[in-house]
């Protein structure tokens, strides 16, 4: 065989091959068409079935499956129908893209929307300052401060003898009490006299030289910084015959030349960096050398403009409203001790009526208040030992300056001296060791703290007007008040023996009140409430109340 038949052989069994296999495909096909056939006539057999059993699902009708699922007839070698469901796609949000977006903002209608939009912010928050501004218009102003200076911020306190006052018997040793002195809240300290001064001899007075028994310069350098360290501002006495009988002054013919020689005390004491001077009889300087007094005051109202400022301090014996006020204006000084509430018994309408003459006739940053000094004593010594409190709570809530001695704040009484020595056993019980026989001191200590804490931090205690609310032989009464602030009504009964009932019908006070602070915390407890209408006061008894101010 060639190898031109060999080829004819091949393509013609490639021919055969191809034709058997389209042969094959088209007999499969043909089959599979019977096979579908078959299945049909099944599943219609199979339907027919269904239709004559008893309805299941209720109604006239077979159930019928949701809408969401369709029938597909399958070729399935058991006959049964092949059902499938069909999947719905989820659609995700995209949003707008930066191209649409940006065709989106330019159209007329969104630019329309942002102006609409611009407009009601621009015009909301111009509604909000028009009606802030028509607030703060109708709303009451806040009344203005006073001016004041230090000696108008709280208590001064007197340390007439420093021997007496300390342990160390000596400057130094009031150096170290200072800690003391500032839980007190007082603003000053009245130091001395400590110069060289023998009794009735003018001609040995020595005003800038420190007597040897009270300490050294350094030592008195010492305690002004301390008391700065603690905001406490120190005065000095510089009363020229304090320990003689002749007078403050010596004698008439020798107050001229003691003036003088005064005038360069005081330049030397406030170089030294005191804030102030006090003086005793400054009626007479004032009366008969007018123009060295009038020296004097210039020296020490020097650069008043400086801070602190140096206070002018004088001590009158007299005890006249009338004569005190007279004073107050005669010798310019910065405030004025006196006698108006030592003299006599304690008599609550007089004490009505000397305090409203002062206060009617004087701003209250001139005034002082004090019971008891150098010359006078202690306030134990001078009141019912029952009543120390009583005029603890007085002196503090009167409009002006309260002056104490040492030793007023526990009950300090006089002995053979006007200088009694100074307890502070009482600092051991701070630290928890309690001593009978000083409970009523640390009571007394106690009770001054605590009024001195409330003054320090309320404005109608520091600089409220003062009104008169009521007075009798035995009860005052009154009320300060500050502006937009808590007001305060103090009450007082000097009786020994009965309670008092005080009727206040005024018609600018609530019915009822809390208790601030009460002389007897027993019988009137702090934050009880009273009956302002009936307001009773057991003997001997004060309290400070609490009128918050409702607009």
């Amino acid at each position: 065989m060639n190898t031109e038949e060999t080829n004819v052989d091949v393509e013609d069994a490639q021919t055969i091959s191809v034709e058997h296999k389209d042969a094959l495909d088209a007999a499969q096909v043909a089959v599979d068409a019977d096979a579908t056939e078959a299945d049909v006539s099944e599943a219609d057999l199979d339907q027919e079935e269904q239709e004559k059993q008893p309805m299941t699902a209720g109604g006239d009708r077979p159930a019928v499956a949701p809408p969401e699922v369709r029938e597909e007839v399958g070729a399935e070698k058991n006959g049964s129908v092949k059902l499938k469901v069909l999947d719905v796609a989820e659609e995700k949000f995209t949003g707008l893209n930066k191209e649409e977006l940006l065709r989106v903002a330019g159209t007329p209608g969104w630019v329309r929307t942002r102006w609409a939009l611009l407009l009601v912010f621009w015009l909301g928050w111009l509604g909000m300052l028009v009606g802030a501004v028509l607030i703060l218009l109708q709303a009451p102003g806040c009344r203005e401060l006073p001016a004041t200076s230090w000696w108008n911020e709280g208590p001064l306190y007197q340390i007439g003898n420093i021997q007496a006052f300390t342990d160390m018997h000596n400057l130094k040793g009031l150096e170290q009490k200072m800690n003391s002195l500032s839980q007190l809240k007082v603003k000053g300290l009245v130091v001395g006299p400590i110069h060289v001064a023998p009794p009735d001899e003018a001609i040995s007075l020595r005003f800038e030289e420190i007597s040897p028994d009270a300490g050294n310069l350094d030592q008195f350098k010492g305690v002004i910084q301390a008391a700065r360290r603690k905001g406490i501002s120190v005065v000095l006495d510089l009363t020229p015959n304090y320990q003689g009988s002749s007078g403050p002054w010596f004698s008439s013919n020798s107050v001229t030349n003691v003036a003088e020689r005064l005038k360069s005390a005081l330049v030397f004491w406030l170089n030294e960096g005191v804030d102030g001077i006090q003086l005793s009889g400054v009626e007479q300087l004032a009366n008969m050398v007018p123009s060295l007094w009038a020296d004097i005051r210039a020296i020490i109202h020097n650069g008043m403009d400086k801070d602190p400022k140096r206070v002018l301090l004088g001590v009158t014996e007299s005890s006249s409203a009338e004569n005190v006020s007279a004073l107050l204006s005669s010798t310019g000084v910065d405030l004025l001790i006196s006698n108006v509430l030592t003299s006599g018994d304690p008599e609550p309408t007089r004490f009505a009526e000397t305090i409203q003459h002062l206060y009617s006739n004087h701003s209250q940053t001139k005034l002082a208040w004090s019971l008891g000094g150098r010359t006078e004593g202690h306030l134990a010594s001078l009141v019912n030992q029952a009543h120390v409190k009583l005029y603890q709570l007085l002196l503090l809530t009167l409009p002006g300056t309260p002056v104490f001695s040492y030793g007023d704040e526990i009950g300090l009484m006089d002995g053979d001296s006007k200088f009694p020595k100074m307890l502070w056993d009482f600092e051991e019980e701070l630290n928890g060791t309690l001593q009978e026989e000083l409970t009523e001191q640390l009571s007394f200590r106690k009770f001054f703290c605590s009024v001195t804490e409330l003054r320090d931090k309320q404005r109608s205690l520091l600089y409220g007007d003062f009104l008169l609310l009521s007075n009798s032989s035995s009860s005052l009464v009154y009320l300060r008040v500050w502006d937009q602030n808590d007001r305060y009504l103090a009450a007082f009964n000097w009786g020994a023996e009965e309670e008092t009932v005080l009727q206040m019908n005024n018609p600018g006070l609530p019915r009822h009140a809390a208790v601030a602070l009460s002389t007897n915390s027993s019988a009137l407890p702090e934050g009880s409430s009273v009956d302002l209408m009936n307001l009773r006061l057991g003997p001997g008894q004060a309290a400070l109340i609490k009128l918050p101010y409702t607009g």
